[in-house]
């Protein structure tokens, strides 16, 4: 059973720990070994799992707990149209991108659960110190 994180300074010193890690809103390994992650808008299968970075950019000059609130909620609606679904890190091998450029991830390795309250703590991050929704002007 993987652990469950409970806070963002938990996942912080997760990722301080080891690099490599990124953030999938899914109903875990097991199901994601049996569909794997589709390109809904062309139906096509991807060569691996959908996933978000959790290491920070080198052009990154904020707190890493404010990358992570970030990286943490650009998914979150994945979770609430599915119960069943949860935020979960995990390792793997980089094998292409998806059509949102995101990562795509073979040979995966699950590492820890986020936890109700790590995700309402990042959402609250995200919320207080981002201009969410809202991108530059024409």
């Amino acid at each position: 059973m993987m652990r469950e994180l409970e806070s963002l300074d938990e996942l912080v010193e997760l990722v301080h720990s080891r690099r490599g890690l990124h953030v999938r809103y899914s109903e875990g390994l097991e199901s994601d070994r049996d569909g794997g992650s589709i390109d809904t808008e062309s139906g096509l299968e991807l060569p691996g799992l959908s996933v978000n970075p959790l290491d920070a950019e080198e052009w990154w000059t904020r707190p890493l707990a404010d990358w992570l609130a970030r990286q943490v909620c650009q998914y979150r609606h994945l979770r609430e149209k599915n119960p069943d679904r949860f935020a979960w890190v995990l390792a793997g091998r980089q094998v292409g991108r998806g059509p949102d450029c995101e990562p795509l991830l073979a040979d995966v390795e699950p590492v820890a659960r986020l936890g109700d309250a790590l995700l309402a703590e990042a959402e609250e991050r995200y919320r207080s110190r981002f201009d969410a929704g809202h991108g530059p002007e024409d």
